[in-house]
């Protein structure tokens, strides 16, 4: 029994999704039928399917921020009527990326590779999934984001990426700190969407909701056993590293 989470805001998206799994020659359970951001992180904090269909654009969001604060181990099918999310889609378990309105010729090739990939060893999955986010990788162009466009009181103004030194999300409004001390509030929601745009050789992300810049690094102390406190120039507070992301900071301060 494959069990099936369906993560979809529009009604007649997912009645479609629905009637094309039923009239699969596989025994399938369609475990819940989701069309938010909250709820599909709560519910995949107590369940684990088989697969995931997946809408990008939600009612609250980015379908991209749930799979950012819930690791997901099995396969994501994307369906969306954007194009631009290819190549995020499959740096997140993502196997296929049916564009709408899709066929159900289509959808069975997308299930039929979900067959395969199931029925694949990890270990030929894990060389699978290198092999996909190398070719995604290649098929980059190496040239990360050099300004960023600020819309204030009717007027437009832009913030060079380099004298950025600290990007913070809260709540789901982001702001840039400049080396001057000044604060902008960014068009982007999602910090992942803008760490993916950045150089990683001079930006990481220290916590769920800062993205630092390393030159601006001015002193770093410890601050318990597992984090340590970095100070900015510029910048008055001092900001912490979480726990999962300390000995990766350790190591990119090192490269």
């Amino acid at each position: 029994m494959t069990k099936i989470l369906i993560i979809e805001d529009e009604i007649p998206a997912r009645k479609k999704l629905k009637r094309f799994i039923e009239e699969l020659d596989s025994q399938t359970e369609i475990i819940a039928k989701l069309d938010t951001v909250q709820s599909a992180v709560e519910f995949l904090k107590q369940h684990q399917p088989d697969l995931i269909f997946s809408d990008i654009e939600l009612l609250d969001g980015n379908a991209f921020e749930v799979y950012s604060q819930i690791s997901v181990n099995c396969p994501i099918i994307f369906t969306t009527a954007y194009d631009q999310y290819w190549m995020d889609a499959f740096e997140e378990n993502g196997i296929d990326y049916l564009l709408k309105p899709f066929s159900k010729e289509r959808f069975q090739k997308a299930w039929n590779k979900f067959l395969w990939y199931k029925n694949t060893s990890s270990d030929a999955n894990h060389q699978i999934q290198a092999l996909t986010k190398l070719i995604t990788q290649n098929f980059q162009k190496n040239e990360y984001k050099e300004r960023f466009t600020i819309h204030k009181n009717k007027s437009i103004y832009f913030l060079e990426t380099k004298d950025v030194l600290l990007f913070e999300a809260n709540e789901g409004v982001i702001f840039a700190y400049d080396e001057k001390g000044n604060k902008h509030l960014l068009s982007e929601t999602i910090l992942t969407a803008i760490e993916k745009q950045l150089n990683p050789a001079d930006f990481f992300r220290i916590n769920r909701g800062e993205l630092i810049q390393k030159k601006y690094i001015e002193k770093i102390e410890r601050y318990n056993k597992n984090s340590l406190s970095i100070k900015l120039k510029g910048y008055n507070n001092y900001v912490k590293t979480s726990q999962s992301q300390t000995a990766l900071f350790r190591e990119w301060m090192e490269k």
